[in-house]
């Protein structure tokens, strides 16, 4: 009966990476475990879990099975202020190593909670390869995250097997991805630096794969409608299962309430006085006037780019919120004037570092966005039916581009030419002709502008259906349930 009793209800355990662009997506997604009754445990240091604790205690008070398990992260054994665990825009470079070393401490204690909370399975980030020789010593399936697109994904493989950037003369000159469902063509500058030339990080991706390889399958925060071909693809040339359920964000977050609380919690009088601020300003515009701008949780731009936005912005004659950190020195007091400029025009509305963005992108005032192309943003925009300028920086960006512009056809390049590291001002600066150019185009009201609007609405539109019962996401979350819940059963079987 005991046993019974046990073997009813799936029990798993997500471990998120310390980044905030990898803790949203895979927490989202452990709520939607919970939410179709799985029991859900999601491991992280206490800084990290402020990103999203607001969003589990939600769940919570709604009956479903999800909690926090806080481990603490050995901050003074590897030399690092109390506070500091997570890879973003303000983690000095020098303090990089150092995080790693707190999470290669951590790593046995994970271990044992993985056995100790007896997880049927595990659902761990692509940053945190070991995590399958665990699973498979512990006899259950290992999952793993990947934060990009299933064209992103694609484009790297197809790069690393057959290096057709070796085959051009120059880092500007253009070669085609082969072996992709599209005519793909970049440059070797538009490359990450561990696909252009071999270093560390190309090393650590080698082990990620081979640890994919070994995994009982993959999830990706996509879904079916929003890039099939390569969705086919990857699967077929990787060889392994992949699930896509997303819109994650689309799904987890459908009231009001969950959107607020998503991301950094602000003391409630702080976000409410915020929030009425940027509410009451986007309410007082025409739908679909408004230029939403942002670069991200991980992005850091130099003045003099700084400067060059501002510029294109206050001269593109659109209504904008943008979303902007603070910058020291000269850059602060230029961004200050500015926004009192701009706030006393009507025509601007600064935030200073987070942004509930969901809850921005889906007021009726907005128009349109400039985005680095971080897939989660990428994601959020199809959600909201929504085109955008893509302006890539690091990461996977530039093969995300690839498919806003190239594939999809709902964005308009900015003209980046060259990738940076995420903690690097590179030496690129895009100039505000380039920027007023491409916000033209997009909000400009011509024939182009408006077949991209048909087309981000006709996405939103199969974003939505998804999710549904009988959607290709949903779909997919119910099949890979069930199969989770036979592996367990059949443990059972005399």
């Amino acid at each position: 009966m005991a046993m019974e009793k046990q073997s009813d209800k799936l029990k798993s355990v997500f471990l998120p990476f310390l980044s905030t662009s990898h803790i949203i997506p895979l927490v989202d997604m452990a709520r939607l475990f919970a939410l179709h009754g799985v029991d859900v445990t999601i491991v992280t240091t206490k800084h990290n879990s402020t990103i999203f604790q607001n969003s589990i205690d939600l769940d919570s008070t709604r009956g479903r099975p999800i909690r926090t398990h806080i481990v603490e992260f050995p901050a003074s054994k590897v030399g690092l202020p109390v506070g500091v665990e997570s890879f973003n825009v303000n983690t000095p470079r020098e303090m990089t190593p150092k995080i790693y070393m707190g999470l290669a401490i951590l790593q046995p204690q994970i271990e044992r909670l993985f056995e100790d909370l007896h997880a049927d399975f595990i659902v761990t980030d692509m940053f945190y390869p070991w995590s399958v020789d665990v699973a498979a010593k512990l006899g259950i399936p290992r999952i793993m995250f990947h934060g990009a697109s299933y064209l992103a994904r694609s484009a790297a493989h197809s790069v690393e097997q057959y290096a057709p950037h070796l085959k051009v003369e120059s880092d500007t000159d253009t070669f085609v991805i082969p072996d992709l469902p599209d005519r793909l063509e970049m440059s070797r500058l538009q490359l990450p630096d561990w696909l252009r030339s071999p270093n560390q990080y190309t090393e650590l991706m080698k082990v990620i794969k081979e640890s994919e390889k070994r995994s009982y399958g993959s999830l990706f925060n996509s879904f079916y409608e929003l890039e099939s071909d390569y969705y086919d693809h990857y699967k077929r040339v990787i060889g392994t299962k992949s699930w896509g359920i997303g819109p994650v964000s689309l799904w987890a977050n459908q009231d009001a309430s969950d959107k607020a609380a998503r991301g950094y919690a602000k003391g409630e009088k702080e976000g409410k006085e915020e929030e009425e601020g940027w509410l009451k300003w986007l309410n007082s515009k025409p739908d679909g006037s408004v230029l939403y701008v942002s670069f991200g949780s991980m992005n850091k731009f130099p003045y003099s780019q700084l400067v060059e936005i501002a510029h294109a912005l206050e001269d593109s004659g659109h209504c904008f919120i943008w979303v902007v950190r603070k910058n020291d020195g000269e850059g602060g007091v230029f961004l200050e004037e500015f926004e009192k400029r701009v706030r006393e025009s009507e025509r601007g509305y600064l935030i200073w570092g987070w942004a509930p963005q969901l809850l921005i992108l889906e007021n009726p005032a907005i128009g349109g966005l400039v985005s680095h192309c971080g897939w989660n943003t990428v994601v959020e925009s199809v959600n909201a039916g929504l085109p955008m300028v893509t302006w890539p920086l690091f990461a996977e960006h530039f093969f995300n581009e690839k498919l806003v512009v190239d594939v999809l056809g709902i964005g308009v390049p900015v003209g980046a030419k060259e990738w940076r590291n995420w903690n690097e001002f590179g030496s690129e600066v895009v100039k505000r002709e380039e920027i007023r150019k491409a916000i033209a185009l997009l909000m400009g009201g011509g024939e182009e502008d408006a077949a991209m609007r048909g087309r981000a609405k006709a996405l939103s539109g199969a974003a939505k259906r998804a999710i549904q019962p009988g959607g290709s996401s949903y779909n997919n979350m119910v099949e890979l349930i069930q199969e989770l819940m036979s592996l367990k059963l059949s443990k059972f079987q005399p």
